[in-house]
């Protein structure tokens, strides 16, 4: 093959180059003026934060790159721990509005700690459910955990505040906390059966995306769960452990019956 020249004289291209055949990439990528080659590997039956992590030390101790090379590791790792900064800030903050919230409705610092202790309770529940079918901690699950402990605050409310009533209608502290456990069981219940069984498909799914979906649905229904005994046996108990004959209770409505 000849070309032709400035001079207007063809040339061949073997006095302008060397052919040679090489295996090399079919593309080149660039990203910030500067080329880049991803490498891609997939985790099987282990977190991807530990793997990656895992990975990042081997690397660093076995692999020197020349100078002007970087390594940056990047997907759903980079996503993830993002995520992680964020939910770090997200929970100290969702913790103290529900605190905020349940002193501003008990005037008391003793019934919101209560209900608070009930909250953490509700976390047993979830991490258990998590350890049985061997499902990785994730940012998911994370969020799994914030809605669990709306639905432990409203569990909490309803058997606190009954007991509450109760003792301002006459009852003492044990029986009231007695009284209000038996009683108050149906609509906790209740309560949990709705978004446990509304839950269910989604943390016992497989499916193409179903990684994402089925550890929020797993920490709620085993937190739910754990949830339930923790508001009608050990709520009641802490409750009859901590209050004082002196508590400010509500009002009784004289109308009401007992």
């Amino acid at each position: 093959m000849r070309l032709l020249a400035p001079s207007g004289e063809r040339v061949s291209l073997a006095q302008l180059t060397k052919i040679k055949e090489l295996d090399g990439g079919s593309e080149i990528y660039r990203e910030a003026n500067s080329r880049y080659v991803a490498v891609k590997f997939s985790v099987r039956e282990r977190d991807l934060g530990s793997t990656v992590e895992e990975a990042i030390k081997k690397v660093s101790a076995n692999v020197k790159l020349p100078v002007g090379y970087t390594l940056d590791w990047a997907g759903e790792y980079e996503s993830e721990k993002r995520s992680e900064r964020r939910l770090l800030l997200v929970l100290p903050l969702t913790i103290l509005l529900i605190y905020i919230i349940l002193y501003s409705m008990f005037k008391s610092v003793k019934w919101a700690l209560l209900i608070l202790t009930n909250v953490a309770m509700a976390r047993i529940g979830g991490l258990l459910a998590l350890l049985i079918t061997h499902t990785n901690f994730s940012v998911s699950s994370g969020v799994g955990f914030l809605a669990l402990f709306g639905v432990s605050v409203q569990t909490g409310v309803i058997m606190l505040e009954y007991i509450n009533q109760l003792r301002s209608r006459g009852y003492d502290i044990e029986e009231a906390a007695i009284e209000g456990a038996v009683l108050r069981l149906r609509p906790i219940m209740m309560t949990m059966l709705v978004a446990t069984l509304g839950l269910l498909p989604a943390a016992l799914s497989h499916g193409i995306g179903s990684d994402s979906q089925r550890p929020f649905a797993i920490v709620i229904v085993g937190g739910l769960i754990s949830d339930l005994l923790m508001s009608i046996v050990l709520l009641p108990t802490l409750y009859v452990w901590i209050a004082r004959s002196d508590d400010r209770l509500p009002e009784s409505d004289p109308n009401e019956a007992v």
